[in-house]
């Protein structure tokens, strides 16, 4: 190939007189105008943060601040920022990219975060920080130099996984990055993948169950920095006390994640008002609990304590999970008891817990938000509430990511009560709502945790009020005494209790009253046994608070 190259002679000519006669080469007025840009964009020492500076309509709290220079002048840009829901790990980690951004650092990022929580990520960077992120669309823009929020789903999939583990980022994010603990899931492997030059890793639990889920967090941001899987558990262990108990691996661990839990922050956080709503049954609902517990008690199905849970939630939910049973299994050997069942299900009148929501808010014009399990039961509520001239929107799972916005919106803007599946408790900001209703007791104390940390947070004005429901002479009435009265739940901090039932070896509350209910053949082998379980709980739980 021949490339034929024009000499501009008039230019060098030019260029040669000037240096002869000492200039000029521009305009005073250009020289001036770009001497106070540079002036204007310079940091003057690498020490102490600029975006502050630059960001004068956000008001940033201590914490955050030292958080953000911590991760800049002391991690090289990659770290844990592991705070307690609710303490701005969001504006954290958009003061750190923008700093970045004003030294010249960074140009190229991948934000990667929940689906549900895209344009949230988004609107916040564009509005906070001025940061002009963009959403992934339908038009690939991966391999341009801009900042980029997407979910991790839609990022490794094809053709988009290819074309993403090409490029150089300056900077990666990942949110709720708790979900990465298994170092053996596609999530993982893709993740570690990326190239980067400055990393966050965003959750409130860096460690759940097990030591090796912090290995595995701190393996993305600095291989090798706890060694190998080999030596790091010969050395340490598996036991998650650990972290807390050996100094040498503390240290490790403090020089890769900065965690600010609420007592130590200094603000003054609006109170939490708990109340717990017991409710009776009515004699036909308690007769056909009583009778669908007889069934599932002879039941080998294990899902049967399911459909016990659903009929403390609504008719709806429980009669079409008992019809989908027997839709599927026709050789099912009580299955004339689950007809008639079914049919007594049919006669029940509008749940008690329903009735019990409109006695709640029908004088207020005040929002509350609605939490169940079930999705039938959420269809059965916004119907029953509009029945009364109370308006509502659903929040779920199943929504994309504008409809999920869109029905946010609607909450803020135009109606009363938004009714939520577990999607609405993760990372979805409702500071504008200070009611919830637990309509459905989750057994996962951490569900519960992230459910009330979308409202009681920080920019939360007022008091939360928490009302818990529960039915009477039901199996809600156990756990609600041993979750919620007993082991005072709300009383303390969530991670505290997670670091408890770990060291009592109850890797999932949840599946431990499943067993319990399960295995027992009587009512009151049930109490026993949830009385076992409370009692050794709150054991643990002095001898933590004696130890502090």
């Amino acid at each position: 190939m021949n490339i034929q190259l024009n000499r501009d002679q008039e230019f060098i000519e030019e260029f040669n007189s000037r240096i002869e006669n000492e200039g000029s080469f521009s305009s005073w007025q250009l020289f001036r105008m770009s001497y106070r840009s540079a002036v204007a964009t310079t940091t003057p020492e690498f020490k102490g943060l600029t975006a502050p500076k630059r960001l004068p309509h956000v008001t940033f709290l201590q914490h955050q601040l030292e958080c953000a220079q911590q991760v800049v002048e002391e991690m090289n840009g990659r770290g844990i920022l592991a705070d307690e829901v609710g303490l701005g790990k969001t504006i954290e980690a958009g003061l750190i990219l923008k700093e970045y951004m004003i030294r010249g650092l960074v140009k190229k990022a991948l934000i990667l975060v929940p689906a549900s929580l895209v344009n949230q990520w988004v609107n916040e960077l564009s509005q906070k920080f001025y940061i002009p992120a963009l959403s992934q669309r339908r038009r690939p823009v991966w391999d341009q130099q801009n900042i980029v929020v997407t979910s991790i789903d839609t990022a490794k999939r094809p053709p988009h996984r290819d074309i993403i583990l090409e490029q150089e980022y300056d900077f990666v994010l990942i949110d709720e990055a708790h979900k990465l603990k298994n170092h053996k899931t596609k999530n993982y492997e893709f993740v570690r993948s990326l190239k980067k030059k400055y990393c966050l890793l965003l959750t409130a639990t860096p460690v759940q169950n097990k030591l090796i889920d912090i290995f595995n967090l701190v393996s993305i941001l600095k291989p090798g920095h706890l060694g190998n899987y080999e030596e790091f558990t010969k050395q340490f262990g598996k036991d998650r006390n650990n972290l807390f108990n050996d100094a040498h691996l503390k240290q490790l661990i403090q020089k890769v994640m900065v965690r600010n839990r609420r007592e130590d922050t200094g603000i003054d956080w609006t109170k939490r008002n708990v109340e717990t709503v017991w409710i009776d049954f009515t004699d036909d609902e308690q007769q056909t609990y009583e009778e669908l517990t007889r069934i599932s008690t002879e039941s080998p199905n294990f899902s049967s304590i399911t459909y016990t849970r659903e009929l403390c939630s609504s008719r709806e939910a429980c009669y079409l999970s008992i019809k989908k049973l027997l839709n599927q299994d026709r050789e099912i050997a009580n299955r004339l008891d689950y007809e008639n069942l079914m049919k007594q299900i049919e006669q029940l009148p509008h749940h008690a817990k329903a009735l019990k929501i409109i006695e709640l808010i029908k004088d207020t014009d005040e929002k509350f938000i609605i939490f169940t399990e079930y999705r039938a039961t959420q269809l059965y509520l916004q119907w029953y509430l509009q029945q009364h001239g109370i308006s509502s929107v659903p929040f779920r799972g199943g929504f994309k990511r504008g409809k999920k916005d869109w029905m946010r919106q609607l909450f803020q803007d135009k109606v009363q009560v938004l009714i939520a599946t577990e999607a609405g408790g993760e990372g979805i900001n409702l500071q504008f709502c200070n009611n919830m209703i637990n309509y459905d007791l989750p057994w996962n104390p951490m569900r519960l945790e992230q459910r009330i940390g979308r409202i009681h947070r920080y920019g939360q004005e007022y008091d939360v009020n928490i009302y818990n429901f529960a039915i009477k002479n039901t199996m809600e009435e156990h756990v609600m005494n041993l979750l919620y009265e007993k082991i005072k739940l709300f009383e303390r901090v969530v991670g505290n209790l997670d670091a408890i039932l770990s060291e009592l070896e109850i890797g999932d509350v949840e599946k431990e009253i499943e067993t319990i209910f399960k295995e027992s053949s009587t009512d009151g082998e049930v109490k026993i046994k949830l009385e076992n379980l409370s009692s050794v709980i709150s054991y643990a739980q002095e001898q933590q608070a004696e130890e502090a």
